[in-house]
């Protein structure tokens, strides 16, 4: 495929490369590593997405989602660009000894977690590319673009490792922080391969890949957590040299837990499962499956034990409770029943009524799906504006219990677990479009998550006032005017295969502008 300069700069590139010199050139001389890894990632992902933009078969190989450009840069950056942002607020703090080593530790090693999931999945890429130099249709330009990428995202990983070596404030020797990595790595290659062969056409190759790396740090952190604790119990602790992480708050472990313990189900319930039709088949030979009724039953009561049971279980290890998990939030919520009590009645009323009123519209009007969607943005506003200034730390709570129901909920609707699944779906595709499938749908997965990781990742020392509020007014305020706005009165389209008019992409790359101004340095 011909290419030319031009055709490799496009709006989403320019707004990458903006934000990636601004966070380099903000760097201070101990984390100048960090920057030159960085550096390398960024062109290694730059290279990799042009590759596989030229070539037809290997987007139609990852099964990405159609009509879509690839992303891989952006998903690529995305993740160590906030983890290097945060060290550089954190090494401006201790100069002024306004936060421990301890926490600027924690944050180093999620930098080099994030950046080695986003590394390993780059290499992957390369490497699928590279077996693709067999097609005659290959181009001397691809060849060559595949094996500077590859050499890119190789050297990157060196500088990773060496640079890794060089931390000694995480209580770790290298081997074991080597080790760490390379597990992010394969986990991240794994999840990525599972994610985009279980659910085609659900997402691009760099939203994908983003939403991969973030799990396997969230997973990561909580097992390290978990390992760190066993070892403290086993092993006497002037015999080990592991130190891993900050001190945690009770709403941070019950958050952890609650999600990691729901993105664990699935593949719990088909353990149960599998061993409930296998005892059915030794009493009946011509039963092969289970009814959907004894399904369902199997399902909720494995999710009540598992959730109930094992997981508060697994949480009152990590850290420790004087009282069950649960009970604890139940005292929390009424140790200011006022306020929370009537935080929650007015999520609740606000939710029935906005919901119910989109949902007559959706079915009886022409109103465009993305627009009618746009209206849950303001509602998101609606919602947690008020919270986030009277009830902070209940917010974190309530988000990480609203994003558990979200994914539960995706669950049943996914399996059609009786009597809840197939309502559930019919309700929820009045709301889709092209961007949504019906293997899996994310939309509202984005708008809570978007909303509230701005608010989590505030925790600890801040020097920016507004950050909290990044999520809510970017894509409150900001995605929604840019929709409307590119909608109603766009006329240039910015692609062929693309539904965005220019005046959106303006918008929207203003609005992440404005988005990284608030929480990024």
């Amino acid at each position: 495929m011909k290419t030319t300069a031009t055709s490799f700069v496009t709006g989403e590139r320019v707004v990458v490369f903006v934000v990636v010199s601004r966070i380099l050139l903000s760097l201070p001389l101990s984390l100048i590593s960090h920057g030159f890894s960085l550096f390398l990632l960024s062109l290694s992902a730059f290279l990799v997405e042009i590759r596989v933009e030229t070539s037809p078969f290997l987007l139609s190989h990852f099964s990405s989602r159609r009509g879509a450009s690839s992303g891989i840069l952006l998903g690529a950056v995305t993740l160590p660009s906030v983890m290097i942002s945060k060290l550089v607020q954190l090494s401006r703090a201790i100069s002024i000894h306004e936060a421990e080593q301890d926490e600027l530790a924690h944050v180093t090693m999620q930098y080099w977690a994030a950046s080695a999931s986003c590394c390993a999945i780059l290499i992957y890429l390369s490497v699928i590319m590279s077996q693709v130099r067999k097609d005659e249709s290959l181009s001397s330009s691809s060849i060559w673009l595949t094996r500077v990428s590859l050499t890119g995202t190789v050297l990157y990983g060196v500088a990773c490792f060496v640079s890794l070596s060089m931390i000694s404030h995480t209580g770790l020797n290298t081997s074991l922080k080597m080790l760490w990595m390379l597990f992010h790595g394969l986990a991240a290659v794994k999840l990525i391969r599972h994610l985009l062969c279980t659910f085609p056409s659900c997402a691009s190759i760099g939203e994908a890949l983003l939403v991969t790396s973030g799990l396997v740090l969230y997973f990561g952190d909580f097992l390290a957590c978990t390992i760190a604790k066993i070892f403290e119990k086993l092993i006497p602790v002037d015999l080990v040299s592991i130190s891993y992480g900050i001190k945690r708050t009770e709403t941070g472990i019950i958050v952890q837990g609650l999600l990691l313990g729901l993105l664990l189900f699935p593949m719990v319930f088909r353990f149960v499962l599998h061993i409930y039709e296998s005892s059915l088949r030794k009493r009946d030979a011509r039963q092969r499956n289970c009814s959907d009724a004894a399904k369902s039953v199997l399902f909720f009561v494995s999710l009540l034990f598992f959730m109930v049971v094992a997981v508060p279980s697994w949480m009152q290890f990590v850290h420790d409770f004087n009282q069950h998990p649960f009970l604890w939030v139940l005292t929390f919520v009424f140790s200011e029943p006022l306020k929370r009590l009537s935080l929650c009645i007015y999520w609740i009323l606000l939710i029935v009524v906005s919901v119910s009123r989109f949902y007559n519209i959706s079915r009886s009007s022409k109103v465009e799906r993305i627009l009618l969607r746009k209206y849950y943005h303001l509602m998101a506003v609606l919602m947690f504006l008020p919270a986030l200034v009277l009830q902070p730390k209940f917010l974190d709570l309530a988000f990480g219990a609203a994003l558990a129901v979200f994914v539960a909920l995706e669950i049943i609707r996914i399996w059609r677990i009786q009597p809840l699944g197939e309502p559930l779906h019919q309700f929820m595709n009045a709301f889709t479009d092209h961007r949504d499938s019906e293997h899996l749908i994310v939309s509202h997965f984005s708008l809570l998550l978007g909303c509230a990781l701005p608010i989590w990742m505030s925790s600890g020392f801040n020097d920016r006032a507004l950050s909290p509020f990044a999520g809510i007014l970017s894509l409150g305020i900001g995605d929604t005017m840019a929709s409307m706005v590119g909608h109603k009165y766009g006329v240039l389209r910015w692609s062929k295969t693309g539904s965005e008019h220019i005046s959106f992409l303006c918008f929207r790359n203003i609005n992440f502008c404005f988005h990284r101004k608030l929480i990024w340095s």
